[in-house]
């Protein structure tokens, strides 16, 4: 690893820790020639996601943007910022080991909703109503009865 400070070619590990429940490691390096110390983190490079729009674009996956979503449609309930994450994280994980690069803007939505109806039906019932477009309350009243018959 280049020293970012001399540009010296070699370093040595001092210490190296997990982060990120496993998925990265940090590694505190010493610069082989001017002695100065600096951090690197190292990750599986994993193969690109490529989410399918309705428009039929394409575009990377970014857990971001589910995040955004999750944020909207939680706040104000009892879903805390770990329980988001966790959906975000779960989500990126089985889209990258099902092996398909290529996935549908409308899968992650339904797999959005899937995750949110688990834990806080309010949360569910406002990212559907975001996701699913609906145009007037009998598509909102139609969700919500579908939702009371679950739970009986």
């Amino acid at each position: 690893m280049k020293c970012p400070y001399c540009d010296f070619p070699e370093s040595k590990v001092i210490d190296s820790r997990p982060t990120d429940e496993g998925g990265t490691i940090r590694r505190r390096r010493e610069c082989m020639q001017c002695g100065k110390r600096f951090t690197t983190y190292e990750k599986i490079e994993t193969a690109p996601i490529i989410v399918v729009k309705k428009d039929k674009s394409r575009q990377l996956f970014d857990r971001q943007k589910i995040m955004n979503g999750l944020m909207s449609a939680c706040e104000k309930t009892t879903v805390s910022v770990d329980d988001m994450e966790k959906i975000a994280m779960n989500i990126e994980t089985s889209l990258q080991n099902s092996l398909c690069r290529e996935v549908s803007s409308e899968r992650i939505g339904e797999m959005v909703m899937e995750n949110l109806r688990a834990i806080n039906q309010v949360a569910y019932v406002r990212f559907a109503s975001v996701y699913r477009e609906f145009k007037d309350i009998d598509t909102f009243m139609s969700e919500l009865s579908k939702l009371l018959h679950e739970n009986k």
